[in-house]
């Protein structure tokens, strides 16, 4: 049941993609621009890792550095990203290959993030005190979830002036954020997941978590001027969670926390764009053979944007076949 809840979330990402941020944002806030076509070229990692605080123990999946390409243009964001073989050459060529889905969708008033991730083949990259690097390609883990924020100041503050560059933003703006949040973590190996030699009593091989509840924060962009700014959000979740291991062979409910930040750092201006950002999420797993453990996952990115606004002809023609327009008639 747990990956074929994956389907249904991917339905709701799409649907959720495609919803066009509607105006009536404040004007005297933002400066919206549907009629500008932003094309985009980008580097990104992104990554899901399991932490166990009590040995500083950190497993790495064999990710990599990702190029890509993305355009925006009226009200709707396309990106697609390879992780491309001159781009990573020091990654484990054996190991089995990886899905990292990440959907991070900004409608008026909304902060959506949407993760399916699948990855397979694990390292520790400094090895175990102070050894060689302690490779795991058994290991996998899964994860499937929904993050979602109401911006209680939405028509105020926007998103897709920081991220996609497709407004301005022309004052600074603060503003709480409300929400709710579901995953599903799956986490197991063909052997024991912690090395014998730091769990010589206590270890298991694979545990099932249900994670859900409601998380609030705040969100802010700092306009700095000249069309320079800085953006971020930050929330905190309690949540009830659900735990199941083969060794007690019952499920378990307990109370359990996590956060979720993002930064957004750079310039937007009327011709061209650049921005750094990086959006990260820890889940605090209920202990499992006394072990403290975390799922992290973070996407870095480095954005370079060229602004264009198109003949007349060809955003009648755009408009008639935009995906926005045809799923929502």
């Amino acid at each position: 049941m747990g990956r074929s809840l994956a389907f249904l979330f991917l339905l709701f990402f799409l649907h959720s993609e495609i919803l066009p941020a509607q105006s009536k944002w404040d004007s005297s806030y933002v400066e919206e621009q549907p009629e500008v076509l932003v094309l985009r070229t980008y580097l990104s990692q992104k990554y899901t890792g399991l932490y166990f605080p009590k040995e500083d123990l950190r497993y790495l999946p064999n990710r990599g550095v990702n190029l890509g390409f993305g355009i925006t243009f009226q009200n709707m964001t396309f990106n697609a990203a390879i992780p491309f073989v001159f781009l990573n050459k020091k990654l484990e060529p054996e190991y089995p290959r990886f899905l990292d889905f990440q959907g991070h969708i900004y409608p008026k008033n909304w902060v959506i993030d949407f993760f399916l991730q699948d990855y397979k083949g694990y390292r520790v990259p400094g090895g175990i005190e102070g050894g060689q690097n302690y490779l795991r390609p058994d290991l996998e883990v899964f994860k499937v979830g929904i993050h979602t924020n109401y911006i209680l100041r939405g028509d105020k503050i926007s998103l897709p002036a920081s991220v996609h560059q497709s407004a301005i933003q022309k004052k600074s703006a603060l503003s709480p954020l409300v929400g709710f949040e579901f995953y599903r973590v799956q986490v197991e190996a063909d052997s024991l997941i912690l090395p014998a030699r730091l769990a010589s009593k206590a270890n298991f091989q694979g545990a099932d978590f249900l994670h859900f509840g409601p998380n609030a924060g705040i969100i802010g962009t700092l306009v700095l001027g000249k069309g320079f700014f800085a953006s971020g959000t930050f929330t905190g979740n309690l949540a009830l969670e659900s735990t199941w291991t083969s060794a007690t062979s019952r499920e378990r409910w307990y109370w359990s926390w996590g956060y979720h930040a993002r930064a957004y750092l750079g310039y937007n201006g009327p011709r061209y764009g650049v921005n750094i950002n990086y959006v990260y999420k820890t889940l605090a797993l209920h202990p499992v053979a006394n072990w403290t453990q975390e799922v992290q996952t973070g996407n870095y990115r480095l954005v370079f944007a060229y602004k264009l606004r198109p003949s007349q002809k060809f955003a009648s023609t755009f408009s008639k076949y935009n995906p926005a327009r045809i799923f929502l008639k």
